[in-house]
């Protein structure tokens, strides 16, 4: 579960949460302890806004107004909405509970480095009700403030593991009966044929640029494209996500 606290557990970051709905879902799941939740002072009465007041009143967390011009140059983002959280960071899952999880649909990313795409990823298959997702150790960016916020909230509710590599994770994850689908534009199937929707599941997505490593590639059950009608051939990562997650998730119903 995100939580934060745990001792000797791995802290993913998320310490700062910036952005109105990611601090609305931030004080609104409850999962980790907020510390304070500043608001600049002059914005314009939102909806939003008052829900985030009334949340952090309900929960005990205080508030604090401050100058615009201040929130900005202590926030970790271009835009902050007028609204940053400070709370616990977010602590890793352990990455064989996920794999037992009956109805696992696990989103690996195998290195991919822009804060805003790992966040964006993170909403995608929360929505799509991915039951964790899957990052390296060392040169994921993990949950920086960037990620937080694009991430809109999601990391509040989507379990993250960290892996030494991804590769060796898709060798757990056969060992437990889940099996792998990687995204490349060269698969031999695509994401709305998948014959193995409905079984466990970890989806891979390859690093911008880069795509697929040569391992992950190789130790991946079936690699499968996403059919593109346009003149271009290929979908920035966070929506080659936001597609594939979508898709399994509507073959899982049917």
């Amino acid at each position: 579960m995100p939580a934060g606290g745990r001792t000797g557990a791995v802290r993913l970051g998320g310490d700062r949460v910036e952005g109105r709905r990611a601090v609305r879902e931030l004080l609104a799941a409850g999962r980790r302890r907020v510390r304070t939740v500043w608001i600049a002072r002059g914005r314009e009465p939102s909806p939003l806004l008052a829900e985030i007041e009334e949340l952090a009143s309900r929960g005990g967390v205080p508030v604090r107004l401050v100058d615009a011009e201040r929130l900005q140059r202590e926030a970790g983002t271009d835009a902050p909405q007028g609204v940053v959280a400070v709370a616990e960071p977010v602590i890793a899952a352990d990455l064989d509970d996920l794999l037992r999880a009956p109805a696992a649909l696990l989103v690996a990313l195998d290195g991919v480095t822009d804060p805003r795409n790992l966040g964006a990823v993170v909403r995608s298959a929360e929505t799509a009700g991915a039951t964790g997702v899957v990052l390296e150790r060392r040169r994921s960016p993990w949950l920086t403030p960037a990620a937080v916020k694009a991430a809109a909230g999601a990391v509040e509710y989507v379990p993250i593991a960290l892996v030494p590599g991804i590769a060796t994770a898709l060798d757990r994850a056969s060992r437990a009966g889940v099996w792998t689908v990687a995204l490349d534009s060269g698969g031999s199937t695509t994401v709305d044929e998948l014959s193995i929707a409905d079984r466990p599941l970890v989806l891979v997505l390859g690093a911008e640029g880069r795509g697929l490593s040569r391992l992950v590639r190789e130790r991946s059950d079936v690699v499968a494209r996403i059919p593109l009608r346009g003149h271009l051939d290929s979908l920035n990562v966070s929506a080659a996500a936001a597609v594939a997650c979508h898709q399994i998730a509507r073959l899982r119903e049917t």
